[in-house]
C-alpha cells in the first residue's frame, strides 16, 4: 500500500480470532467497506450523537436500567405485599416494614398504656391536662390499623421511603358533649386578659409590674389539636389568640428608673409662711400613678388631692381661717355679725411643679403662694338677703331630757343658718355626724316592743319641727321621710324623721329648697320641755294646710315581745292619709300652687310579753 495513501481520520478494526485480518477505515456520517473496497454513507435512520457517535448504545444502556428498576420495582411491590409500607410511623411507634398482624401487636403494646394516662397539653404560657377518657376521647383501632397499612404504588414515594419516616396519625373516635366540655375548661384556664405594665408601691418601695400580654383558647382548632395528637404520648399545643399590650418592658423600665426611684428617695419639704411642711415618701408613692402612653412607656400622675390632706394640718397655723356672716336673733329681731376674710395656701396650684421636684435628687423643696379666702357670706350679702320677718314657724313639745339633750345640740348647730336664693338645706349635711364626739348622747328607743339606746335618739322631733316650719314658709320640699309608724304627737302626713348610719354617713334626710327670690334665715329656740323653729326672710306667701281623714285602717298584730325586758303594749292601727298644702299670694289672697302628699302608715304590733317565770 503506498505511503502517500491518505487514510480516514478515524478507523476501526474488527476483532478476530488471534489476529488482525483485514483493516476498514471509518469517516464521519460513514464506514468504508472493505468487500467493495468503497466508502459507505451512514444510514439516514441512524442518528448520530455529537462528534459523530450513534444513540444506538446509550438507549440500550437506558431501556436495560429501566427494565432493571422495573424488575426491582415489581420485586418490591411483590415481597412487601401485606406488610406495612417503609418508614410509616402511627402516633411515633414505628410500624414500616411490619406485618399487619405485627404491626397491630407493637401499635396496641406501645400506645395502649397511653390511653389511660393523663393527656399533657400547652397553650401559651399555661400548662394543664386533662383526663382523655372523661374528654371523649378514645381510640378507633380498626380504622388506625387501616390506615396504617396501604401500600403506597406510587414508585417514588416508595423509594423515598427508604431514607425518609412518614407520620399516618390515629383515627380519633370522639364523644362531642365531653369533648367541648373539656374544650370550654381549657378555655377558661389558659384565657387571661392582658396586663398593661406599670408600677406600684409596697409602701414607698416600688416594683415594676411586666406587660404580659392576653391570650385566648382558639377552641376550634384545639378541639382539632387533640383529636390529632391526644395519642402521641407529648404535650399536645393548642393554639391560642394573643391579645398585645401597649406597654414595653423597656418603658416600664425607664418610668420606673427615671420617676418612681427618685420620686421616693427622700422627703419634700413644703415652705410655708414661717413653718414648713414636709411630704414623705409614703404619702409620695400613695399619690404618684402611671398610665399608658404612646410609644410602650408610662405616663406619671400625681394626686394633689392626697399631698394637699398630707400637708394640710402642717400648715394649718400659717393660715387665718374666715369667717361668714351670720345672722343672730336679738330682741325679738334678726341682726347681721359682719364676715371676717381669711388667709389661706392656693392648694389649687401649690403642687403643679412637684411632678418636676420628685424627678430631680436636689433640691427637694416647694414653697406654698397664699391669698385671701372671702368669707362664703360676706356682711354685705347677709344684709341683702331681705331677712326680716318671719315666713314661717312651728313647735312641738314633750321628750325625754337625754333625747332633749341631742335635740339641743342640733338646735344650736342650725340656728342662724343662711340659705340663699337656689340653695338647698340638708339637716344631715348641716350638722354631720352624730357621735358622741360632737355631743350627742344616748337616748331611748322602742324597737321590737323592748327599750334601747342609740346615740343621736329624739332628733326625728326636731326634723319634724324643722319640716313643719318650711312648709309654713311655703319653701320648696327637696325630700324628707315620714315614721313608718303614726306618732300621735306629730300632725299626721305632715312630719319627717332622719336616720344616720353609726360611721355617721347619711341615709335617711330632710331638705329643702329656698325658691325665693330673697334669703332666709332659721332661728331655734329651745326649752327642756319644747322646741321651736322659726325661718326669717321676706314674706311672699301664706299656707294652708288640709287634712284628709284615714281610709284602709289595718287592725295591730300581736306580736311576741323578748323573753327579757319586755314592755307589753295594745299596739296601734294603720291607715293611709293624706294632707293638701294651698299657697297663696300673701298681698291679695290669689291661690298660687297646691299640692297633696300620701302617706301609708303601718299598724303598730301589739307586744305581748311571756308570762314571769316563778321563783326557783
Amino acid at each position: 500500500m503506498p505511503d502517500d495513501h491518505k487514510w480516514p481520520q478515524e478507523h476501526s478494526w474488527p476483532e478476530s480470532k488471534g489476529e488482525l485480518t483485514e483493516f476498514i477505515p471509518r469517516v464521519p456520517g460513514g464506514q468504508w467497506d472493505a468487500g467493495t473496497d468503497q466508502f459507505r454513507p451512514a444510514d439516514p435512520e441512524e442518528p448520530e450523537a455529537p462528534g459523530g457517535r450513534s444513540w444506538r448504545k446509550p438507549a440500550i444502556i437506558a431501556g436495560a436500567v429501566f427494565g432493571a428498576l422495573g424488575l426491582l420495582y415489581g420485586v418490591d411491590l411483590l415481597m412487601s405485599s401485606g406488610e406495612v409500607p417503609r418508614g410509616v410511623t402511627v402516633a411515633g411507634v414505628e410500624v414500616g416494614g411490619m406485618s399487619q398482624s405485627e404491626a397491630e401487636r407493637t401499635l396496641r403494646e406501645q400506645i395502649e398504656p397511653r390511653l389511660s394516662k393523663p393527656v399533657q397539653v400547652r397553650a401559651g404560657s399555661v400548662e394543664d391536662q386533662l383526663d382523655p377518657a372523661k374528654s371523649g376521647l378514645t381510640l378507633d383501632w380498626p380504622a388506625t390499623l387501616h390506615q396504617a397499612g396501604d401500600q403506597p404504588l406510587n414508585p417514588i414515594v416508595r423509594l423515598t421511603s427508604l431514607f425518609s419516616t412518614r407520620e399516618v396519625g390515629v383515627v380519633t373516635g370522639t364523644n362531642d358533649t365531653a369533648l367541648d366540655a373539656a374544650v370550654e375548661q381549657l378555655k377558661a384556664k389558659v384565657t387571661r386578659a392582658p396586663v398593661e405594665g406599670g408600677i406600684k408601691f409596697d409602701g414607698a418601695t416600688p416594683a415594676m409590674v411586666d406587660p404580659v400580654p392576653g391570650q385566648e383558647l382558639d377552641a376550634d382548632k384545639a378541639r382539632a389539636a387533640l383529636i390529632a395528637d391526644w395519642a402521641g404520648g407529648k404535650a399536645v399545643a393548642l393554639p391560642v389568640t394573643e391579645t398585645p399590650v401597649k406597654t414595653t418592658a423597656e418603658g416600664v423600665k425607664a418610668a420606673f428608673e427615671e420617676v418612681a426611684k427618685p420620686a421616693v428617695a427622700a422627703p419634700v419639704v413644703v415652705k410655708g409662711d414661717g413653718k414648713d411642711a414636709k411630704i414623705e415618701p409614703a404619702v409620695i408613692a400613695s399619690a404618684l400613678t402611671f398610665e399608658v402612653a404612646e410609644g410602650g412607656g408610662l405616663t406619671p400622675k400625681l394626686d394633689t388631692a392626697k399631698i394637699t390632706e398630707a400637708v394640710k394640718p402642717q400648715l394649718a397655723s400659717t393660715e387665718k381661717e374666715g369667717k361668714d356672716a351670720q345672722v343672730v336673733f336679738e330682741g325679738g329681731a334678726p341682726s347681721v355679725t359682719p364676715s371676717v376674710d381669711g388667709m389661706g395656701i392656693k392648694y389649687d396650684t401649690a403642687f403643679a411643679n412637684l411632678l418636676d421636684v420628685l424627678k430631680k435628687p436636689d433640691p427637694r423643696e416647694i414653697k406654698v403662694e397664699y391669698a385671701k379666702t372671702p368669707a362664703k357670706v360676706t356682711t354685705e350679702q347677709a344684709n341683702g338677703l331681705g331677712i326680716k320677718e318671719v315666713i314661717g314657724e312651728f313647735t312641738t313639745q314633750g321628750f325625754a331630757a337625754d333625747s332633749g339633750v341631742n335635740i339641743r345640740v342640733t338646735a344650736q348647730k342650725v340656728n342662724g343658718a343662711i340659705v340663699k336664693p337656689g340653695e338647698t338645706f340638708s339637716l344631715n349635711g348641716h350638722t354631720g355626724p352624730r357621735t358622741a364626739a360632737q355631743g350627742y348622747v344616748e337616748a331611748g328607743v322602742i324597737k321590737d316592743g323592748a327599750p334601747g339606746r342609740e346615740v343621736g335618739g329624739g332628733i326625728s322631733q326636731f326634723a319634724t319641727t324643722l319640716y313643719n316650719a318650711s312648709y309654713f314658709a311655703a319653701l320648696k320640699d327637696a325630700g324628707h321621710k315620714e315614721h313608718s309608724y303614726y306618732i300621735s304627737r306629730y300632725p299626721a302626713a305632715r312630719e319627717a324623721t332622719v336616720f344616720q348610719d353609726h360611721a355617721g354617713n347619711s341615709v335617711i334626710d330632710l331638705k329643702f329648697t329656698n325658691d325665693s327670690a330673697t334669703g332666709i334665715a332659721i332661728q331655734t329656740i329651745w326649752t327642756p320641755s319644747s322646741i321651736t323653729v322659726k325661718i326669717w326672710g321676706t314674706k311672699k306667701y301664706t299656707v294652708e294646710s288640709v287634712p284628709g281623714g284615714r281610709t284602709a285602717e289595718t287592725p295591730p298584730f300581736e306580736k311576741q315581745g323578748p323573753a327579757t325586758n319586755c314592755k307589753p303594749s295594745n299596739g296601734a292601727p294603720g291607715f293611709t292619709t293624706s294632707d293638701t298644702r294651698i299657697i297663696r299670694d300673701a298681698a291679695n289672697g290669689a291661690e298660687v300652687r297646691r299640692n297633696t302628699r300620701t302617706v301609708k302608715y303601718n299598724p303598730q304590733p301589739k307586744i305581748i310579753c311571756p308570762p314571769p317565770q316563778p321563783a326557783g
